[in-house]
């Protein structure tokens, strides 16, 4: 039996069926739609390199069931670029050398977009770092990381401000 799962994917309306209720959104996305940046990391929550969006919040993808976000809107690295111009965070990530492997980039990426619409970070470095600490690095690269946070903040702020002008 084939279950039928309505999403907007990266901002276009997707139907994908499903063969198992089980398969999780990390699975989903890697194995039947080949969007490969979400990374199996620990495939229990822990590492947050599987981090995508739901409905704007930040989620471990390894930890939820697809079945359960039929109408939900899901963005993942694939879809956070516009065209060919990179979203803030990924421009500010390349400013810091924020990545040395790249493993968990997509989803310290991922996790900062939501952090900085939530609003929660403001220009404190040692927030940024709390806010971000579901989300492990194990090449280090935390300093450029929360430089890249910081400087994506400013960055988006600016925007912000000429936008109202």
């Amino acid at each position: 039996m084939s279950l039928a799962l309505n999403l907007v994917l990266n901002g276009q309306p997707r139907t994908v069926d499903l063969d198992d209720p089980r398969t999780t959104l990390l699975d989903l996305l890697r194995e039947h739609l080949a969007l490969t940046g979400a990374k199996k990391g620990c495939d229990r929550g822990q590492c947050g390199a599987c981090t995508v969006l739901v409905d704007g919040r930040r989620i471990n993808s390894c930890l939820a069931l697809a079945v359960t976000l039929d109408g939900c809107e899901v963005t993942t690295i694939e879809g956070l670029a516009d065209g060919g111009r990179l979203h803030p965070v990924q421009a500010a990530f390349v400013n810091n050398d924020a990545f040395q492997c790249g493993y968990c980039t997509p989803g310290q990426i991922m996790s900062a977009v939501a952090l900085l619409a939530e609003g929660h970070a403001g220009d404190d470095p040692e927030r940024v770092r709390e806010l971000m600490s579901g989300n492990i690095c194990r090449c280090g690269a935390y300093r450029g990381i929360t430089e890249a946070i910081l400087e994506a903040h400013r960055t988006l702020a600016d925007t912000d401000r000429e936008d109202a002008a």
